[in-house]
């Protein structure tokens, strides 16, 4: 049973996700009670709600006993090569309209809800550094998926206060395996002297999911309704780059070999995204530097049976 306390309190969805985690802990400080959505198979609690986006009764039941000052769902299918693209779309835009209609049917609206959107929804744009005036042009379902999202928002805009975040990659302690630089970085935690990798020719703008989820939460506090904000470092890294970077830290290189079936025909080449929007909203936002990010990572402990 939620709390009935005074203290203002904060939804997040995928709580238990590797953005979530972080987010939480910077609207704790900010002086919220924090509930979180998690999917079956994570422990759920007094605040940890177990509840499948799909479920629209269940999911308005939830938001309902929550009452949240503040939302920001992040619950979603990322991984862009996740095989089942009807799971990716029926989570990705039926699971935010179902949380956008429970949270329009309450008594009271909230003050801010935080979507989180993509920065692949640009694709193979024409331009060097993306702005969010560059028109969407997505190249894989997961992306699509993404767009829809915000397409879909827009019916709700009226009746809620949805502000649209469109992270670029970041990374992190606890990003699950499967992601590109927790790969690279669990090869040299582990002294592999091979990895095997895709496309090695694609340039990404990494962020650190400190800044990530600081800058979620002063989108909440600023709660700039109807507009869209690009998350991102400004700086765009090539895989060349982060592996001289690792090759620092851990003390030696590692042999790269392309593996064709890790290869994406319709990779984005290259995402470089502009801040300035987002800075000029919330104020001078600090970048941890990529280096130090690694860093990070690699110093942290290999999780066990990793």
């Amino acid at each position: 049973m939620a709390s009935r306390s005074e203290v203002p309190r904060a939804l997040v969805t995928g709580l238990g996700g590797f953005t979530g985690r972080y987010l939480a802990r910077e609207l704790e400080s900010a002086g919220y009670q924090i509930f979180g959505t998690v999917h079956g198979s994570e422990p759920s609690g007094r605040d940890m709600l177990a509840v499948d986006l799909c479920d629209r009764e269940e999911l308005r039941r939830v938001v309902a006993e929550v009452r949240p000052h503040v939302v920001a769902h992040l619950a979603a299918i990322s991984f862009v090569a996740h095989g089942d693209a009807e799971a990716i779309y029926r989570t990705n835009v039926l699971g935010t309209r179902n949380l956008l209609e429970a949270l329009a049917g309450l008594d009271q609206s909230p003050r801010a809800v935080l979507l989180a959107s993509s920065a692949n929804i640009y694709g193979n744009a024409a331009v060097e550094v993306i702005d969010e005036s560059v028109s969407p042009s997505p190249a894989n379902d997961y992306a699509v998926s993404k767009l829809a999202m915000e397409y879909m928002a827009h019916l709700w805009m009226e009746r809620l206060p949805i502000v649209i975040a469109r992270p670029f990659n970041y990374t992190g302690v606890g990003q699950g395996a499967q992601f590109l630089l927790p790969k690279i970085v669990g090869h040299f935690q582990r002294g592999e002297r091979v990895i095997e990798l895709g496309n090695i020719d694609v340039e990404r703008d990494f962020s650190d999911v400190r800044m990530v989820a600081c800058a979620y939460a002063a989108l909440l506090a600023k709660a700039p309704a109807g507009d869209v904000f690009n998350v991102c470092s400004g700086k765009a890294y090539s895989l060349k780059d982060v592996l001289a970077m690792m090759a620092e830290i851990a003390g030696y290189e590692i042999e790269v070999r392309v593996n064709p079936t890790f290869v994406r025909a319709n990779d984005v080449k290259r995402l470089q995204g502009s801040a300035r929007k987002l800075e000029a909203c919330i104020g001078g936002i600090e970048c941890i530097p990529l280096s130090e990010t690694l860093a990070w990572m690699y110093h942290h402990a290999v999780p066990s049976g990793a």
